[in-house]
């Protein structure tokens, strides 16, 4: 059993062709790993215990980092929080963004006229970062990074790293990340009313804030690909803070979860049962998505927000010719995927 890396964060949204080209041309993530109009018939405890009806597609940016699973309700109208959620509020409020080069990136976004929220500044490990909000209100850090797949484009900026995570009690949440899913490293535990905040919804006030990273290297197929990755956890000390997505579907407007790419599903199973964390959903198995195949699962963090897991078994290398890859077969699967065959993912990739 073992973690290759975020996979990918889930985004809510109300137009996902739309939402798609935006992230495309902004961020980069513009690899389909698959596209599918389905039912979700298995997220029950999280769908008012009915299927629904979605569309959803996979994204990726070839010069490494996790993807998005852009994600809209086609049977229902998609639900925004009933409030402003602000910094601390329980569950996925930021998703980082990895960029080569803090500066340029921040120039030119701005350029393209995107909503700038600060100027970059030193977080407290003192290196730089910004933030940006998308048309749907959805915040971004841009976090500068040194682990690249690929760097042969001229997009600033790769795919997932991370999240930022509001939750009620730091010490329990900080156990919780490093047991269950690997961050065991803590790159900064501090207090204060942090000026690099300042901009951003929720950002003034005194907080706790504590980074993690991992401290080893992520093994397994998509591990070149999915690159390093960091968790920030943030706690309000001045107000009681709200659920995000409090009387509300997952899949409704907003972040509705954090994915990673696993191997050995059963031994997950067993292993998050062991520490008190059992699977809230389980495909029980191998679940086609169409162009891809794989098996998944959720458990929650401590405070309900929704942490997936997914087993890939069937991936589109190039689908004009019918070329997939079965990752079941692998007799090393704790091995990397070729870097050959990973860039070639990217023949799939939708050009402006």
């Amino acid at each position: 059993m073992f973690i290759s890396g975020i996979q990918q964060v889930g985004i809510g949204v109300a137009n996902v062709h739309e939402a798609f080209k935006w992230y495309r041309q902004h961020f980069g993530m513009d690899v389909p790993m698959f596209e599918e109009a389905a039912e979700a018939a298995l997220m029950l405890p999280y769908t008012g215990g009915q299927p629904q009806s979605r569309h959803a597609i996979l994204a990726l940016n070839m010069q490494g980092g996790g993807g998005m699973e852009i994600w809209q309700y086609t049977g229902r109208t998609p639900v925004p929080a009933a409030f402003q959620p602000q910094l601390g509020d329980l569950g996925i409020f930021i998703a980082k963004i990895k960029c080569k080069n803090v500066w340029d990136c921040f120039h030119d976004l701005r350029k393209r006229g995107v909503n700038m929220q600060t100027n970059p500044a030193p977080r407290p490990d003192g290196e730089e970062h910004f933030f940006v909000k998308d048309p749907w209100g959805n915040t971004f850090e841009v976090v500068g990074a040194k682990d690249w797949f690929s760097t042969g484009r001229p997009d600033l900026t790769g795919g997932m790293y991370g999240a930022v995570i509001g939750v009620s009690d730091m010490d329990r949440s900080v156990a919780f990340y490093a047991e269950m899913l690997g961050y065991d490293t803590i790159v900064y535990d501090k207090t204060d009313d942090f000026a690099d905040w300042h901009g951003v919804d929720g950002g003034f006030g005194r907080c706790r804030r504590v980074l993690l990273r991992h401290a080893e290297k992520r093994k397994g197929p998509f591990s070149r690909l999915l690159g390093d990755t960091e968790i920030e956890l943030v706690q309000s000390l001045e107000r009681k803070p709200r659920k995000i997505f409090e009387n509300r579907f997952w899949g409704d407007l907003g972040y509705i979860h954090l994915c990673f790419d696993i191997t050995g599903m059963a031994e997950m199973k067993a292993f998050c049962a062991e520490k008190g964390y059992p699977f809230t959903v389980d495909s029980s198995g191998s679940f086609d998505m169409g162009e891809a195949a794989g098996y998944f699962s959720y458990i929650e963090d401590p405070d309900g927000t929704l942490i997936e897991f997914v087993e890939t078994h069937k991936i589109p290398i190039l689908k004009k010719i019918g070329w997939y890859l079965d990752l079941r077969k692998r007799s090393r699967p704790e091995k990397p995927l070729p870097a050959l065959m990973l860039k070639a993912l990217g023949l799939g990739r939708v050009k402006e």
